[in-house]
């Protein structure tokens, strides 16, 4: 198994829909990449993510990130839906560098890459977010989420 870290968003509509792709073994809910070790405060920096775990033999870094780029607005900044702040930006952070040559090919070979500001960087930190935030969307469906419950259960098994 593989560890990539997807932060587009809201993490609550991310994990929902990233939990359903074929290969992902597991998700949690966290904020990575923050100027601290602890939650405290206005999350320092961080940005709501979802730790994903994936079997390459399965789903491979391309088809991830045509996932995840299902699921956001690439270009643009600490945004999504409603959302607004440097804790809804988006990101794909890793401490594998393959994982990272990876999602730059995926953006550059795409006809509007110019435009995209996703952030594709090393992964400095990761804190688990509280279990309150551990697949909110299951615990309170109706709850807000910038993703339309047509793509969030799109790759659901039937």
């Amino acid at each position: 198994m593989e560890t990539i870290y997807f932060a587009g968003g809201c993490l609550w509509g991310v994990q929902a829909f990233i939990k359903t792709l074929p290969g992902v073994t597991f998700t949690e809910a966290g904020r990575a990449n923050g100027s601290s070790s602890t939650l405290d405060g206005d999350y320092d920096g961080f940005a709501e993510c979802v730790k994903t775990e994936f079997d390459p033999n399965v789903v491979t870094m391309d088809q991830l990130m045509a996932y995840f780029f299902e699921i956001i607005d690439p270009y643009s900044v600490n945004k999504q839906g409603i959302d607004a702040g440097e804790k809804y930006r988006t990101g794909v952070y890793s401490e594998d560098p393959q994982h990272l040559e990876e999602a730059r090919a995926f953006i550059q070979k795409r006809s509007d890459a110019e435009r995209i500001v996703v952030e594709v960087l090393p992964l400095v930190n990761y804190v688990r977010s509280a279990e309150e935030h551990q697949d909110r969307l299951d615990k309170c469906p109706d709850d807000y989420c910038h993703i339309s419950e047509e793509l969030l259960n799109k790759y659901q098994e039937k």
